[in-house]
């Protein structure tokens, strides 16, 4: 036999089906949410959903088990999570089994806090009360009220807030340490969205997934006439600003990196790039009309429109029209708003409970909190 055929072949992974996705805010997160949600889908896994007519998991409350539909009767048999919940490890791990694979995502805190700023615009007390996010950025305090903590979460630190920490703490080298290291004994991958190709193909690799997994259209983003300009000052006022959130950042970019250099390579990661970006292309000429992301109103079929925000103009899709019904199937899941995608969800897993009504603005107001 020649020396090839000895080699011991590498053994095949097993795709992972026990995730569970922090999903944080404005970083992707819905882009990836509509990835986990299509492969709970395909693998026909029970979705840990939230309960009643909620479409987060009780957020900006810390998280606890019963905010999870049907947790007290299915108990810890859920295989993915991934709507918005503030992380509580230790309630988590009562809904997700022992052997969860745990992954969340960060953006650079600059591009970050200019998006919240659009998209709550008329939610955050600390935007609302600014003409635009220069102004608000050269004197925050101005304008920010840590009275106001709860509607003014997104307007500082709000990575650090989703994880479960306060985002008003003080910026103590031995505190945000301490953070750090906790969250990677929580998670086994953080993702940066800032290269969110590299990060979709480190998550394959990382859950033994197949590229068609994690295949996706860009899902929530906002037409770029909405996009303020930041000022050189205001950059770095956000780093100031929001310097937890910037230590996150930087923190785990740099193990991004350095997991990618570990695993796949630079030159391979190019190449899986490359195979993704020409899948996403192929399936975008099946699927869509035009082949990129439309203004709100000119999505024709209004079941597909994505919950509308603040001064943002969100995006969506329109599907060819005479597509068969297994691509249209496909295509449709590719292009569904995160609320209708856990609307539909929420009604095949929980087939004789009320619906979830999508037909109302969605955005959790004080008034539902209490």
């Amino acid at each position: 036999k020649s020396h090839e055929e000895l080699l011991i072949p590498p053994t095949p992974c097993h795709a992972k089906t026990n995730v569970m996705f922090l999903k944080t805010h404005k970083t992707a997160s819905s882009t990836v949410l509509n990835i986990m949600f299509r492969f709970a889908e395909k693998y026909n896994l029970t979705v840990a959903l939230p309960a009643d007519q909620l479409f987060h998991l009780g957020y900006p409350r810390t998280f606890v088990a019963h905010f999870v539909e049907g947790f007290k009767t299915i108990g810890q048999n859920y295989n993915i999570m991934c709507n918005h919940l503030r992380f509580n490890p230790l309630e988590v791990k009562r809904v997700m089994a022992d052997n969860t694979f745990y992954f969340s995502i960060l953006r650079n805190p600059i591009p970050l806090l200019e998006s919240s700023y659009i998209y709550y615009k008329n939610n955050v007390p600390a935007f609302r009360s600014s003409k635009n996010v220069n102004e608000f950025l050269a004197s925050p305090t101005k304008y920010y009220h840590p009275a106001d903590y709860r509607e003014n979460i997104y307007a500082r630190n709000i990575m650090w807030f989703d994880f479960g920490y306060n985002n008003n703490a003080e910026d103590d080298t031995k505190y945000t340490q301490a953070v750090l290291e906790e969250i990677e004994q929580n998670f086994h991958l953080i993702l940066i969205a800032d290269y969110f190709d590299e990060s979709m193909i480190l998550l394959k690799h990382a859950l033994c997934w197949d590229l068609d997994d994690v295949i996706y259209f860009k899902l929530n983003s906002r037409s770029q006439d909405t996009v303020q300009r930041l000022s050189p000052e205001s950059e770095e006022q956000i780093k100031a600003w929001c310097s937890l959130d910037w230590k996150l950042y930087l923190h785990f970019n740099q193990s991004f990196w350095r997991r990618i250099e570990e695993t796949i390579g630079l030159e391979a990661l190019e190449k899986e790039v490359d195979h993704l970006r020409t899948r996403q292309k192929e399936l975008m000429e099946t699927c869509l009309s035009e082949q990129e992301a439309v203004r709100k109103d000119h999505i024709r079929n209004r079941a597909l429109l994505p919950f509308q925000s603040g001064a943002a103009d969100i995006l969506g899709y329109n599907l060819k029209q005479d597509l068969d019904n297994r691509a249209l199937r496909t295509c449709q899941k590719m292009v569904m708003p995160e609320l209708q995608y856990t609307s539909y969800l929420y009604a095949v897993q929980h087939p004789h409970k009320k619906r979830k009504e999508v037909g109302l603005p969605l955005l959790w107001t004080s008034r539902q909190e209490e």
